[in-house]
């Protein structure tokens, strides 16, 4: 039973090869990695890579793939991209191992920050922070007359006038795609609306007023979204607004550098990013990290030269030269504008993710359940209700309702 919260204390890219001069050391064992595939983590394994025989795979499907990859002994991969909420199923299955005699050995220079803490032991390595906040095309905005949004009223007013102009295909994205994205778009509006998800006895608690009024307001902001926006993940409307096809959308900050990219981006410099909207109490976002974890079915000797390929990932040469890609935790880096969202977002109380067993067992529930309000399937409450019971019959079979 994992009933810990934490703290903070696909395409294949194949990089193996001969070891770079900027890597401390020459690996000789083939170290394999399973991560996201944002431009942060695309950074990270590049740098790991200079270390010689290292095989990244960055797949946006790695939270499904990792607890069985991480259970299989051998493990199919040696070093994990993790984040709050997608390392609890590997702890509770005891897939990965504690990091203390290789941060003692080779992790000098990490910050306490980046130790990520369970039952006293660092079972990860934290390299940046991140966070769901307001981006949007200030050309737009500023022709139109229109200030920055403030409040999901203000995102509201804001799309209608883009909508009437008709100067993009949609006024908003949003990362709906059911399943894990619509669920964490329900908790960022449901902890900005103030509200909790479980009480004392991990009872859920979401049928109320505020979970009513945070299916309401997304339900709200659908209308002026592609039609299609249940199949809308993070790099979807990354590519939504690099296309020039929407104006806003509350996305995560390792897709701010994605904006600029002269390569693929058609609007550079015209994204501007902001604090996260205000619920009815604080930001409608959460806070989170993203970091790298070592698993346990592997040898000592290959568990150590993954955790130093990994500190090569994550080192200050890296953020030099990819300053922009994230909100780095690591030494080196100057927050620049694209940071400044996550950091208004931030200063004006969001909440870091509540990262749970529990909250793991939500999470799933509201993926599965709250489609059924957005398409008309069911009122807000039967939603909500349906999902707490579903929760309910998960954490009953978890053990942690008796």
């Amino acid at each position: 039973m994992l009933m810990k919260r934490l703290v903070l204390a696909g395409a294949i890219s194949l990089l193996a090869g001969t070891a770079y001069a900027d890597c401390a050391f020459e690996n000789k064992m083939e170290i394999k990695s399973l991560t996201a595939g944002f431009a942060a983590w695309k950074a990270v394994t590049d740098a790991m890579a200079e270390c010689g025989n290292v095989q990244a795979e960055l797949d946006q499907e790695f939270r499904k793939k990792q607890p069985d990859a991480f259970a299989a002994n051998p493990s199919l991969y040696d070093i994990g991209g993790v984040a709050n909420s997608t390392i609890l199923p590997l702890l509770a299955a005891g897939t990965i191992r504690p990091l203390d005699d290789y941060v003692a050995k080779y992790g000098q220079q990490l910050k306490p920050n980046q130790l990520i803490k369970v039952d006293g032991k660092t079972m990860a390595i934290a390299m940046d922070v991140n966070a769901q906040h307001l981006m949007y095309r200030s050309d737009i905005l500023g022709d139109l007359g229109i200030a920055a949004p403030k409040t999901y009223d203000d995102v509201l007013a804001a799309a209608a006038k883009i909508k009437a102009a008709g100067v993009v295909d949609y006024p908003l994205g949003g990362t709906y795609k059911t399943g894990w994205n619509l669920a964490e778009e329900f908790v960022n509006m449901y902890l900005g609306n103030g509200g909790t998800f479980t009480d004392a006895n991990n009872m859920p608690t979401i049928n109320n007023d505020a979970g009513v009024k945070s299916l309401e307001t997304m339900k709200a902001l659908t209308a002026y979204m592609d039609p299609e926006y249940l199949v809308s993940d993070s790099t979807y409307v990354q590519q939504q607004f690099q296309q020039g096809k929407i104006a806003m959308a509350n996305l995560w900050a390792t897709r701010a550098a994605a904006m600029n990219d002269a390569a693929e981006s058609q609007v550079v410099g015209k994204v501007t990013m902001a604090a996260a909207p205000m619920g009815s109490v604080r930001p409608a976002s959460s806070l989170w990290w993203d970091g790298i974890v070592i698993a346990k079915n592997i040898s000592d000797a290959k568990a150590e030269d993954a955790f130093r390929v990994a500190m090569e990932g994550i080192d200050k040469d890296m953020v030099q030269a990819n300053n922009d890609v994230a909100v780095w935790l690591i030494d080196g880096y100057v927050p620049g504008p694209l940071a400044a969202g996550a950091a208004a977002t931030a200063a004006a109380g969001a909440v870091p993710y509540p990262a749970s067993a529990q909250m793991s067992i939500m999470h799933t529930a509201l993926g599965n359940g709250v489609a059924d309000y957005l398409t008309g399937a069911k009122d807000a409450k039967t939603t909500l209700a349906d999902i707490e019971a579903a929760y309910t019959t998960a954490a009953k079979e978890a053990g942690l309702i008796k």
